[in-house]
């Protein structure tokens, strides 16, 4: 046993390289790791072989239990920063129970015929706001005052801008429209400066599960939102102006507790690194989410290597996004995804589910109820990215789910167009209770196959793709295309509804077939892949090999901590294969 404490030494001083391997295995394997080392030690007759175990399985308990912690951490932050997501599927439901209420119309003097225009207004006016933050204020914020302050900011303005809303003076429609485009300030930063940190404080093993919550938020805001509605809808008449009112307030609830626990939360250890070249910083962000000390300084160094050419070869500004050939596929790649995520169909069902389930049902109860159902299944549906986008990749979910849309948007017209109406008393056309059910079911399948795929991962494939000196300008400027994009299909949509009734739906079917067809050709797996490494994928150099000849680091990922660069990999690996069966 003499020689077992010196081969623990070694596995103490190489355990950063392989314990993401070991790690992410099965319990199963982790199980029979311990087997097998146990077993080694039994064979041992040395009388000191009691307390050699014990110091062996001392270290080994500690390995197996200090990343559960850390892990947990990892979710935590990672969720609190994906709950700015929350804010923009709230909002995204809450004006269509907003402008629902008579006693909203009245309060501003609206009618629902004569003032569709301006009404139409107040639905663009948060719009506007969002575009203008996310192209132009979102990238230089979060790259300035760090991610938590853009996302903290965009939660401060919400706050104000739904006191704003909430409270506007009678018949001032003008205060309201402010409101709603201060919202949409606030969000556009807090939207550009969450998915970056959440990509930028995950490892990349789990990069995508975890950005599977920001879509899943996003639902969750949907959910809170149309279940108010429903219920302040039923007691309307005891509300009065309040039925509105407690639908709009209730934006205030996420924002204020974002605002209480970013604080507590580590900045992203790239913005220290890249903003105020404070490694010390950077390092104690990341012990408080990796495992050792080991994957602190491999990660650190990556890191450096990568600014270290980026700063060299890479601008930092808004023209950077345009002049380098890498960087400027990327941005067209994504913007793209984002603008096919609104054109698949969703954005349409969110604004004007409402106005095509009235094609099919007659009672305003069953169509809010009909909603929201839809948002609380939104929620389970998503989940279905948390074990699919690193396990099978990102290209394969967004071809899968452009397909499986595209199926839901040739059956529901069909099913519409080939069977009887049913005319109501005041000559309107409705359809049967059973066709009307059909229906629904595939409208509820549609969102099945696009909350995992161009739900969530249209989000996780923008944000981590990007450079670092661009990443922030990037996202925030592809985010907000899926605004763009929504605003232009939304002038037309409602005309091609009134006209076409449920054809108009084959249009989408069309779309998600060229969606599909799309990634297939030009987009590439980023599953698994390090960010500092993403340049590699789009034709431009790895920024860690190039950053590491800058900077004279022969191999960023043998690093000891407080030791040389480099190391004795093969020694390594071969004493991993002695603990840990493959």
């Amino acid at each position: 046993m003499d020689g077992i404490l010196p081969d623990l030494i070694t596995l103490r001083g190489w355990a950063g390289r392989t314990r993401v391997l070991i790690f992410r295995r099965t319990l199963l394997q982790k199980a029979s790791s311990l087997l097998t080392l146990l077993s080694s030690f039994s064979s041992d007759s040395s009388p000191r072989e009691p307390r050699g175990l014990r110091d062996h399985l001392e270290v080994l308990l500690v390995d197996v239990q200090m990343p559960a912690s850390k892990e947990i951490y990892n979710w935590y932050i990672a969720l609190v920063a994906a709950m700015c997501m929350v804010l923009y599927g709230y909002d995204a439901s809450v004006f269509n129970a907003a402008q629902g209420s008579e006693n909203w119309l009245e309060w501003f003097d609206l009618d629902s015929k004569n003032d569709a225009y301006l009404i139409g207004l107040v639905n663009t006016a948060y719009t506007i706001g969002a575009i203008v933050s996310g192209f132009f204020l979102g990238g230089p914020v979060a790259d300035y005052f760090g991610r938590r302050w853009g996302m903290g900011l965009g939660c401060f303005i919400s706050i104000i801008a739904t006191f704003i809303q909430a409270f506007a003076p009678r018949h001032n429609i003008g205060a309201f429209i402010g409101g709603r485009v201060l919202i949409g300030l606030g969000q556009g930063l807090a939207l550009t400066a969450g998915p970056i940190y959440i990509g930028e404080v995950s490892l990349p093993e789990v990069r995508g599960r975890v950005m599977t919550f920001w879509q899943t938020f996003y639902s969750v805001g949907s959910f809170i939102a149309y279940w108010i509605a429903y219920a302040s809808n039923i007691y309307r008449n005891r509300l009065g102006n309040w039925d509105w009112r407690i639908v709009v307030i209730f934006q205030i609830l996420v924002p204020l507790i974002i605002v209480i626990l970013l604080p507590w939360q580590p900045e992203s250890p790239r913005w220290w690194i890249k903003r105020h070249n404070n490694i010390e910083e950077a390092r104690k962000a990341l012990r408080r989410i990796r495992e050792t000390d080991q994957d602190v300084e491999d990660e650190i160094l990556s890191i450096r290597e990568a600014i270290k050419y980026e700063n060299e070869a890479i601008s930092g500004s808004y023209k950077a996004l345009f002049k380098d050939p890498s960087i400027r596929k990327r941005l067209g790649l994504a913007c793209v995804i984002n603008v096919g995520q609104q054109l698949s169909g969703q954005g349409t069902l969110n604004s004007y589910s409402s106005a095509i389930y009235k094609k099919i049902w007659t009672s305003s109860e069953t169509i809010n109820l009909i909603n929201a159902l839809n948002a609380t299944f939104g929620i389970l549906f998503t989940l279905n990215a948390l074990w699919t986008a690193d396990r099978y990749g990102r290209r394969w979910l967004l071809i899968v789910g452009a397909l499986g849309m595209a199926a839901c948007m040739l059956i529901v017209p069909i099913v519409g167009l080939t069977t009887p109406d049913v005319i109501a008393a005041d000559g309107s056309t409705t359809k049967t209770q059973p066709v009307g059910i059909a229906i629904v079911f595939v409208l509820f399948l549609f969102i099945l196959f696009y909350k995992p795929s161009w739900g969530a991962t249209v989000w996780m494939w923008t944000s981590e793709v990007f450079s670092m000196n661009v990443r922030a300008q990037a996202v925030g400027m592809c985010s907000q295309m899926q605004n763009v994009a929504n605003t232009i299909f939304q002038q037309f949509f409602p005309i091609f509804l009134a006209n076409e009734g449920l054809k108009c739906l084959f249009f989408f079917f069309a779309t998600n077939i060229l969606l599909a067809v799309f990634v297939f050709f030009f987009i590439p797996e980023t599953k698994q892949v390090s960010l500092e490494e993403m340049d590699a994928l789009f034709g431009g150099q790895n920024h860690v090999e190039k950053g590491g000849q800058m900077l004279g680091a022969s191999d960023a990922q043998h690093t000891e901590p407080g030791g040389d660069p480099g190391g004795d990999a093969t020694a390594h690996e071969e004493n991993a294969k002695e603990i840990s069966p493959v």
